[in-house]
This record gives C-alpha cells, structure tokens and sequence, in this order.
C-alpha cells in the first residue's frame, strides 16, 4: 500500500503545481479604469494564460508607491505626465510609454436628491451643500476638476463646499451614498444607478490624455508589453469606447 502512497500525493498536488508555474502580473492602474479592467483582464488572462493582480488607485499615490520600489509590472495613469516622470527617473523602459486614452470629465449628480444639474454654475444652488471631487494634489482628474471650475470662474466661490476623495472612485462613492449631492468625477465610472450626469466642456481643462509604460524591475516586461498592446487593441478599444474614453487615433 506505501508504494501507492506517494504518487497519490503528487497526483494531488499537481493541480495547485500547475497552477502556480502560470505566468503573474501586476498591474498598477488609475482609478477610472475600474470598470473596463475588469473585463479588459480575464479576456486578456485568458488569451495569454497569465494570471493579472489588478492595483487601483490615484496616479499620483500609484506613481510614488512606483518609484519608491513598489513591485509593479506596468503602470497604466490618468496623466502622462507621471509616466514621464518615472522614465526621467529611470524606473520605466522608455520604448514602452505609450498612450491608451483621453479622458472626459463629467458634472455627476445623486439621483437621490431629485436635482437636474447640467452646468458648472448649478453648482452654486444652495441645494447643494457638499461637492466631491477627486485630491487635485495627486489625482489627474481632480486637477481637470479643479481647472474646469477655475475656468468657470467658481473654484474660489465653490470651496467651502468641496469634499475630496481619495481617488475618482472614492469620489463617486461619495455621491453613490448620499455624501455629497453632487461632484466632478470620470465619465468611465459616473454610468452607475444613483447617479446622472452632463459632460463638462474638455475646453475648461487641460487635456487627459492618459499613458502606460513597462517598468525596468518587471521580470516579464514581454506580458507587460502585451497587455498595453491589448488595451489599445481590437479587443481592449471597443471596451474602452463603451466606457467613454477617447483613443489614440481619435484625438
């Protein structure tokens, strides 16, 4: 019976053995690609048989953890000029920075509260008492937030009112949940249920335009490669589209 003990161990072990020879990734990904990674990456995961960790969150807050070492595979931000940074740094490989996207931002209202926003001014209504907007100190969509209702001439006017969220789905949340009554948030994640919305002139601020780059530590720069080439190709652009960004070629 011992001689038939053993290999029943390693039949049962072999599943969890394959498994783990799969290639991983991490990918470190600005907020406002919630919604189209998670169905960008297991079309992905399936087709290349490589397991992704996802990692979301502000540009900024992503691209310090980045060049303070954090073990990140690629880096997908909401400003190009972080990507950039990281490349002076000598962080990323320099023949990888491509742009993906141009985002939109949009004025995002609680449905809840029975209010019909559509202009940046509809802001100053004393109905609204709390704005979300994404930090502009480290968050590319709240610096356009911030542009935009500078431009309009209401940011001095409009921040007592000002709630700040950690990252742009932090923010939306804030207006998901009642928070705040209204806010300047992604049009990639502002098509959720308690909320409507009205684009914000792209002229208020200064162009999203959106980059990704492989970093130098990865020790599968070829996946990381891949998935860029994946996101602005035929099959990541139709998702992307669907989720409102603009793409190279259209901007």
């Amino acid at each position: 019976m011992r001689r038939w003990l053993l290999p029943a161990i390693l039949i049962a072990l072999l599943p969890a053995t394959v498994a783990s020879a799969q290639p991983a990734m991490t990918v470190a990904a600005a907020a406002d690609l919630t919604f189209p990674f998670k169905e960008i990456g297991p079309l992905f995961e399936r087709a290349h048989g490589v397991n992704i960790t996802f990692i979301f969150g502000s540009t900024g807050n992503l691209a310090k953890q980045i060049e303070h070492g954090a073990p990140v595979d690629v880096f997908f931000a909401a400003d190009v000029r972080f990507p950039d940074h990281l490349k002076q740094k000598g962080v990323t490989i320099p023949e990888s920075h491509a742009l993906y996207a141009q985002g939109r931002i949009v004025l995002a209202t609680g449905r809840q509260t029975g209010l019909a926003l559509t202009e940046l001014k509809d802001l100053l209504r004393p109905e609204v008492r709390r704005i979300a907007i994404a930090h502009p100190g480290h968050a590319p969509y709240g610096m356009a937030a911030r542009e935009a209702l500078e431009a309009a001439g209401l940011w001095e006017r409009l921040k007592p009112k000002l709630v700040y969220g950690e990252n742009i789905r932090h923010t939306l949340q804030f207006i998901q949940t009642g928070n705040a009554e209204s806010g300047i948030v992604a049009l990639s994640v502002a098509n959720v249920p308690e909320v409507s919305y009205a684009l914000i002139d792209p002229a208020l601020h200064r162009p999203l335009n959106q980059a990704a780059a492989v970093m130098k530590r990865s020790q599968r720069p070829e996946l990381g490669l891949a998935f860029i080439q994946f996101v602005n190709g035929r099959e990541g652009r139709p998702i992307m589209k669907r989720f409102g960004f603009l793409l190279p070629g259209d901007f």
